[in-house]
């Protein structure tokens, strides 16, 4: 059996009922991924660390008051982030994302800083959307959710986490997977 399979297997084990076994697993695809929402938000970052990292420096060159040196850091701190530490975060947040399905439920497990896990029963899902891309792969949003929140997924943008709906992201065969969930609420 395949490594990865072993691993995924054993972070969902624990997380099913008694009796209940995994009729599918996956995980998002890996590493740096650049997304649509990047087409604003690279030249949206680059304008904001410009700004941020030209005012940090002119504060600290022109001797400013500590005051002014010290109001540019949070601001160059973001732009960092939103530079570069956005990309890590979210390969980060992927490395650490599970999924798995049984003939009852869908379950997530994911996290960076801490471990949540998300457990879907297949009868109540309120809406099952399917995002194809070219290579076979895609996105299959479980649930239902506005055109906003659905392009900043996946940014780890901090205003966005609370009303996005679950979805398994990214994973490999996503039409198969799909048909898989919808023949299993046909069954339940």
């Amino acid at each position: 059996m395949h490594q990865g399979n072993q691993e995924l297997k054993k972070e969902l084990k624990q997380h099913l009922d008694l009796g209940e076994t995994l009729v599918w697993e996956g995980k998002p695809e890996q590493g740096i991924k650049l997304r649509k929402i990047d087409i604003l938000m690279i030249p949206f970052s680059l304008m904001w660390g410009g700004f941020a990292f030209f005012w940090e420096y002119m504060a600290l060159s022109a001797r400013a008051p500590f005051f002014f040196k010290l109001w540019g850091i949070p601001f160059v701190l973001v732009g960092i982030y939103l530079i570069i530490g956005r990309f890590f975060y979210d390969a980060k947040r992927r490395k650490n994302t599970f999924y798995g399905i049984t003939k009852d439920r869908l379950i997530i497990k994911s996290g960076v800083f801490s471990t949540e896990i998300s457990s879907l029963n297949l009868d109540n899902l309120p809406g099952l959307t399917l995002v194809e891309y070219g290579d076979g792969g895609g996105t299959i949003i479980l649930g239902n959710e506005t055109t906003y929140t659905n392009f900043f997924r996946g940014t780890g943008w901090p205003a966005g986490r609370s009303v996005i709906a679950p979805a398994l992201e990214n994973i490999k065969n996503a039409r198969q997977v799909y048909k898989q969930i919808t023949n299993l609420q046909k069954e339940n």
